[in-house]
C-alpha cells in the first residue's frame, strides 16, 4: 500500500560510453528506448489499475462491482414510436439520428403519422 510518500526515480546512469559502441549495439539500444516510450502509459495504467482493484478488495469490493455501479445507466430505452413500412423489425424511438429508412419513407411521400406505431 502507499504510504503517501512521494517516490523520485532518477534516470539510471549509462555505464558504456555511446561513442565506443557498434552502429548494431546502438540501433538495439534505439529501438529498447522506441518500445519503452510505446509502451510507457500502457504501464503505468496497469500498475494503477492494480492498486485501484487493492484498494477496492480493501473496501471489500471487486473492482468489477464499483465499476458496474457507476456505469449502469439509470434511463430505460425508449420505445419505439416509428415502423418500417416494409420490414417491421426495423423500429425508431424518435430520439437521435434519424435512420435512413425514416428519411427515404419521408422523401417518398410517407407523413411521421405514417409511419407511427398505433
Amino acid at each position: 500500500m502507499d504510504t503517501g510518500k512521494s517516490r523520485t526515480r532518477t534516470a539510471p546512469t549509462a555505464a558504456f560510453d555511446l561513442e565506443v559502441l557498434s552502429l548494431s549495439e546502438l540501433k538495439k539500444i534505439q529501438k529498447d528506448v522506441a518500445k519503452a516510450i510505446a509502451t510507457f502509459e500502457d504501464r503505468h495504467k496497469a500498475k494503477a489499475c492494480a492498486k485501484v482493484e487493492a484498494f477496492a478488495r480493501d473496501l471489500g469490493y471487486s473492482l468489477a462491482e464499483l465499476v458496474d455501479t457507476v456505469t449502469r445507466s439509470s434511463r430505460a430505452p425508449a420505445a419505439a414510436k416509428y415502423r418500417h413500412p416494409d420490414n417491421p423489425t426495423l423500429t425508431w424511438s424518435g430520439r437521435g439520428r434519424k435512420p435512413q429508412w425514416y428519411v427515404d419513407a419521408l422523401e417518398a411521400g410517407k407523413t411521421a403519422s405514417d409511419l407511427a406505431i398505433s
